[in-house]
């Protein structure tokens, strides 16, 4: 689908461009990961040594401080996703490598979490059979499409996101179909983590007053019902809604629910109930603005945030 420039009542075609070179589009990416994808760049090209040969595009560390490995393609190309599989079996087993390239880069206090591993592929297009291999892989990884407008625009839109599967599974599918000793490899180190890292929605509701249940059941079907991409996704602590970035972070209390939304504080007016700015507290979820609800009338009062949260984060 095109996009259309609006000049008065008119619309115009915009036309369709690409990168001259690979690394343009990799620059960019890098120079803007917080505004894409809220993460920190850790490193660029890094290499994995000289038995393994390779290059990661770039590394870098989540809102949530988990690894993220991100690869290029300006063409369509089923290498991109073998060499991401194949990067994302090498740092599970070089764990202490990427701790110490982060805390060189990002300072030597900085966190990292190996609940999961975030495997982020860009490129124009994807071969129906990339797609139906990454399905049955159950490692967290993204497809992403990008195109490149004349107007200086550019428009990135996830396609996939691979569901999760146990290691049973994960075995039973990759014996109807997977061959690629390195992707079966891959998958069987990404659905072990997941077997033993993975939390529900309903685990964070165990022993909850049946209100509150009913209260966060209405705020789920609210942010999911703002955009079909969005993705639920439970923490140990809390639950994250979010599509590139968190958008929204649940998090649910004996008689309250606290929701941490991803605005500035001065995003927020003079008087507003139930907010704080938890800028320089500690707190759970990511983002700045904190509210507390105990009602269904306490959150019809706050959605228009959660909207602005979703709007500013780019949908």
């Amino acid at each position: 689908m095109p996009i259309f420039e609006i000049s008065g009542d008119m619309l115009s075609a915009v036309e369709q461009r690409n990168f001259d070179f690979e690394k343009e589009l990799q620059s960019l990416i890098e120079k803007n990961l917080k505004t894409v994808f809220n993460s920190r760049l850790v490193a660029s090209e890094f290499s994995t040594g000289a038995q393994h040969a390779g290059r990661i595009d770039s590394l870098a560390l989540s809102e949530e401080n988990n690894p993220v490995i991100i690869e290029y393609k300006k063409v369509e190309s089923s290498q991109l996703i073998s060499q991401s599989l194949y990067y994302l079996s090498w740092i599970w087993d070089h764990q202490g490598d990427f701790e110490i390239a982060a805390k060189r880069r990002l300072g030597d206090g900085t966190q990292t979490d190996w609940s999961d591993v975030r495997v982020i592929c860009i490129a124009p297009n994807y071969k129906k059979y990339d797609i139906h291999a990454v399905q049955v892989m159950g490692a967290n990884i993204e497809l992403w499409t990008y195109r490149l407008f004349a107007n200086n625009s550019i428009y990135l839109e996830e396609v996939f996101h691979s569901i999760k599967i146990d290691d049973g599974d994960f075995a039973a599918k990759a014996g109807t179909g997977l061959k690629d000793p390195v992707m079966v490899e891959a998958g069987k180190k990404a659905a072990l983590t997941r077997a033993t890292g993975t939390y529900t929605f309903d685990e964070r509701l165990e022993g909850k007053a049946e209100n509150i249940r009913e209260l966060s059941g209405i705020i789920r079907e609210f942010v999911m019902g703002l955009d079909k991409s969005i993705e639920e996704v439970p923490k140990k602590f809390y639950v994250a809604y979010k599509t590139s970035q968190n958008i929204v972070c649940l998090e649910v209390r004996g008689r309250k629910i606290k929701l941490v939304l991803k605005l500035s504080p001065t995003d927020i007016p003079d008087g507003t109930l139930n907010y704080r700015d938890v800028s320089d507290i500690g707190h759970r979820g990511t983002g700045d603005v904190e509210f507390t609800v105990s009602s269904e009338e306490e959150f019809e009062v706050i959605k228009e945030f959660v909207v602005m949260a979703y709007n500013k984060v780019g949908g």
